[in-house]
């Protein structure tokens, strides 16, 4: 299991699909995951320091779960399947660990709220990450550790379009994280 950072989240101009990228916190290491408009926002609005009104639905599990006496011990994007990601949040309540089945998306942003730490399986980063060329800021092409099982062709396929999205990244920015003027919920653009 590798601890990961946000990197930034972003919109393909291409389909308008949000994609948070997840970086491994001590290496080059990129790990690109599609979300929805509103987690997008809510990990945004989180990250950006912005003053909201009422509270979302991600500050109102975090505010549940410290109400019950619990504490978000960190979040794992623990599997990924035909295109599917999944995630784990893991809760210290009573002495005990917990494990609670999540999108990663809505993991991530409760794990922002909570200031808990983000993980990736090493088998998930094995399927989807993407490491970069320090040179170059350029995609390397990841062809996987020796104990790696192979990729089948409908795995191949159904990552096609994160394959597709990291090839029209521009990494020059990637890392800055500084908020847009405008909007607060205005994140980098990618064509």
């Amino acid at each position: 299991m590798r601890e990961m950072l946000i990197d930034s989240i972003r919109v393909s101009l291409m389909n308008y699909q949000r994609v948070v990228i997840l970086k491994v916190k001590d290496a080059d290491r990129y790990l690109p995951i599609w979300i929805g408009a509103s987690e997008a926002d809510a990990i945004a609005v989180k990250l950006q320091d912005v003053a909201i009104s009422r509270p979302l639905t991600h500050d109102l599990i975090g505010s549940i779960i410290n109400s019950l006496g619990a504490k978000v011990n960190g979040i794992i994007v623990s599997d990924l399947d035909q295109d599917t990601f999944y995630a784990k949040v893991i809760l210290a309540i009573n002495g005990d660990t917990m494990e609670v089945d999540s999108r990663p998306s809505d993991a991530i942003a409760l794990a922002v709220r909570t200031s808990a730490p983000i993980f990736a399986d090493e088998s998930v980063l094995e399927k989807a990450g993407v490491d970069m060329d320090a040179e170059t800021g350029k995609p390397k092409q990841f062809t996987g550790s020796s104990q790696a099982t192979p990729l089948r062709d409908e795995e191949l396929k159904s990552l096609s379009a994160f394959t597709e999205f990291v090839s029209t990244l521009d990494l020059d920015d990637l890392g800055d994280t500084s908020p847009e003027e405008g909007d607060p919920g205005d994140q980098p653009v990618e064509s």
